[in-house]
């Protein structure tokens, strides 16, 4: 059968609050769930692939997938199967209790989500609708009849859906409705596949989610974290391995785009892509609990991105090292909660970044004292990117938020490009490697001065965001994490109490204060969650452990149900902002909780470059 030609004539559906989404992927592609059954947002085959289900940042005309019971739902509750990266969810009805589990195969060369509902308690009528919108909701399919389901296809890309539910087709939607009784399960398989080619074979959906559940149990249990808060920490390990692409080794950012930081807002930005930032807290996280394969993964995806031209480095790429991401918007998506502009691409990308340079630095630095499998390459690599830096790290750039108001001498930038030298110095007196020593010392000692001087304000008695300002910018709780200055020193206690004054809102940490116009962007958002782990850590690293401890389990706290973090949160309107679950939110859980544990800890181990490997003691 061919679906009608009605668009919009279904109802109208605003996204469920962010907090409300469970994550289910694959290493590949992931697919946020929501509370009611919905999957709402959906990229295949790869987490940058135009979404099918994008009723996330528009309507439900824009694609969903919602599986429920047909009448009212007295009570829900979710959680991931321990260990695991499948998600259950149990609707209360007042004649019955079902439970719908979704979960993504983890099975290389096979895109699908799987959903089974099984009926738990007495008897619940359940309704199922299917909205297919390829092209990030602007493209419907021809949707066909096939036995044992259906199947949607659109230019490229072709979806097919098995089930032994009945469905049927009412306007450009694929409808089934079913009744349970106790102990009955109905499954359903979501497949994708290049609209040219022929649909994989059927698999059988209950034994996916069973050797799905076993794949994540047994990763999980390779885990050498023996600290507090294990269920946290285990969680936020599962989302950044979620968030990797198996093919490159690659981390996303986050699997969605354009979740506002502000509600309304327009910052809004597609986070989709690997930033070379995240490298060495990355790292980090994966070595201390023990996942060196990942780690070793992730350094080759840093070096294939990052070979080339040294004035070529970019800030950020594709999942397997793309160069141009072209940002461009998406007028036809309202946005979510009506936040526009909806945004694909990072116009980032294209932008100078001086901090990059120290992070990949430090991040090679730091394989070579863990003990990973030398790279041959990676030396080479480090002497090109060392030869520019020399040159141009006095050049102004956008700065660890990627500013878009203009280029300026930021402190941070400057600390790492001080970073890039030192890990150089140490990779000559530890290791041996060749290069010129002296002359990287002397540059150390020139800009570890000049920060000094010119990123350290007399006035306010701080350092500050950028030279020849008084701004305050939380970018600066990283300089005694890296090394450049002890966190005991007193311009940087200083510094960590100028913070607090300025920019902490109701206990937790923003970047900035965006009324400054440096970003170039309409003030406000909300707190940065990182930011608000790295004070943690600088807590821990001067002996103030029961402050740490309390701010971290304030933190904690913040994640939804199912352990899931955001990037930013709203302390007014206790809320999660900004894209979702977002890496870099967990990577800084993982380093504080290590951090706060016994033994050695990443923020001191990273500050005083000891020759021993990150590691968690029990």
């Amino acid at each position: 059968m061919v679906e009608p030609a009605r668009l919009g004539m279904s109802e109208r559906r605003v996204a469920l609050p962010i907090a409300d989404y469970g994550l289910i992927g694959n290493m590949r592609t992931a697919a946020l769930v929501g509370r009611d059954g919905s999957i709402d947002w959906l990229c295949l085959p790869r987490f940058d692939s135009a979404a099918c289900f994008a009723a996330l940042l528009g309507t439900r005309d824009n694609g969903r997938w919602r599986i429920e019971p047909a009448g009212g739902v007295r009570r829900v509750t979710r959680a991931y199967r321990a260990g695991t990266l499948v998600l259950e969810t149990d609707f209360e009805t007042d004649t019955g209790r079902v439970r719908l589990c979704d979960c993504m195969p983890t099975w290389e060369g096979r895109d699908e989500v799987v959903r089974v509902v099984t009926c738990l308690e007495g008897h619940v009528e359940m309704h199922c609708e299917l909205v297919v919108r390829f092209d990030y909701g602007s493209a419907v399919p021809w949707v066909t009849r096939l036995d044992g389901g259906v199947s949607a296809i659109a230019g490229p890309d072709a979806l097919h859906l098995r089930t032994i539910a009945p469905l049927r087709g009412e306007g450009l939607t694929t409808v089934s409705t079913f009744a349970l009784e106790q102990g009955e399960s109905v499954p359903f398989t979501l497949t994708h596949f290049p609209s040219y080619a022929s649909p994989p074979a059927p698999l059988d959906p209950t034994a996916a989610c069973e050797a799905t559940s076993a794949w994540w149990r047994e990763w999980s249990s390779r885990s050498t974290y023996r600290g507090e808060w294990p269920e946290t920490v285990q969680r936020s390990l599962i989302t950044l391995k979620a968030l990797t692409y198996a093919p490159t080794g690659g981390t996303v950012a986050a699997p969605t785009t354009s979740l506002p930081e502000e509600p309304r807002g327009t910052r809004n930005w597609d986070y989709r892509f690997c930033w070379l930032r995240d490298a060495t807290f990355t790292l980090y996280a994966l070595l201390a609990a023990g996942y060196e394969d990942e780690a070793s993964a992730w350094r080759e995806w840093l070096l294939r991105a990052a070979a080339g031209r040294p004035q070529d480095l970019q800030i950020l790429y594709g999942l397997a090292g793309e160069r141009r991401l072209r940002e461009t918007e998406l007028p036809w998506l309202r946005g979510y909660g009506e936040a526009s502009p909806v945004r694909v691409g990072n116009a980032a990308a294209d932008q100078y970044q001086l901090d990059v340079y120290g992070e990949v630095m430090d991040a090679l630095h730091l394989c070579r004292r863990s003990g990973l499998q030398p790279n041959e390459h990676a030396w080479g690599l480090q002497r090109v990117l060392l030869d520019f830096l020399e040159g141009n790290w006095q050049q102004p750039d956008n700065g660890i938020w990627e500013v878009r108001g203009g280029q300026r001498h930021f402190t941070h930038s400057k600390v790492m490009a001080w970073v890039a030298f030192d890990r150089a110095v140490k990779a000559v007196e530890r290791f041996g490697l060749d290069g010129p020593a002296e002359r990287w010392r002397a540059l150390r000692r020139t800009v570890h001065d000049e920060v000094c001087t010119r990123g350290y304000s007399e006035r306010k008695k701080a350092f500050v965001q950028h030279y020849d300002s008084d701004s305050l910018d939380a970018s600066l709780l990283m300089m005694p994490l890296v090394g450049f200055i002890s966190a005991g020193d007193e311009r940087m206690t200083a510094t960590v109490e100028a913070i607090r004054r300025e920019l902490m809102w109701e206990g937790f940490v923003q970047r900035y204060d965006t009324r400054s116009g440096v970003d170039g962007l309409p003030h406000g958002e909300g707190v940065f969650l990182p930011c608000s782990f790295w004070l943690v850590d600088n807590f821990a690293m001067t002996g103030r452990r029961a402050e740490a401890r309390e701010l971290f389990e304030r933190l904690i706290g913040l994640c939804n149900d199912v352990g899931l973090l955001s990037e930013e949160y709203d302390p007014e309107g206790g809320q999660l902002l900004g894209n979702f679950p977002q890496a870099f939110s967990h990577v800084a859980l993982l380093n504080s909780a290590y951090n706060l544990a016994q033994g050695a800890r990443p923020g001191a181990h990273r500050a005083n470059n000891a020759d021993d490997r990150p590691r968690q003691g029990s």
